[in-house]
This record gives structure tokens, sequence and C-alpha cells, in this order.
């Protein structure tokens, strides 16, 4: 796997990698992480750049949300635990 780019946020890590003709976006805030895969071949050719296009910011909210979803489910479920 090869890191491509890392963009910039406030809110969370994204880095672009590369792997077996995919590109691979990973999310990271804290101790969560979420990833999405892309084929080479649904895109243009425009690479990391047409990806970036992709990650807009309404996009990018909604994984932000997400994050607080997850970490209050994984919240539930350890305290259900003890």
């Amino acid at each position: 796997m090869r890191i491509l780019a890392e963009l910039p946020h406030p809110d969370c890590k994204i880095t672009l990698f590369n792997m077996n003709q995919k590109y691979i976006i990973k999310f990271e805030q804290g101790q969560l992480e979420q990833s999405f895969k892309l084929s080479e071949l649904d895109l243009t050719g425009g690479g990391a750049n047409e990806i970036f296009q992709i990650l807009d910011e309404e996009f990018i909210a909604t994984v932000v949300e997400r994050f607080k979803m997850m970490r209050s489910d994984f919240t539930a479920a350890y305290k259900r635990q003890q």
C-alpha cells in the first residue's frame, strides 16, 4: 500500500492510498477510522485530484457525523459490559 497524499482537515486526518488498482480513502479521528475504496477504472484519469474533488465539505461533514455516531455506539456497548 502506497500513500499518495494527505488532505489537511481540522476534524479528521484524511489519507489517500493506492493499492492493487484501487484508491483507498481513509479518515481517522482518534481511535476510530472509516475507509472507502474506489477502483481506478471508476475514475476518468484525474487520479488524486479527481478524488479530492469528490471529497467535498458536504461529504466530509457526513463522515464527521458518522464518527460521532460510531463513538456513541461504542461507548454504549462498553458501558453495557460494566
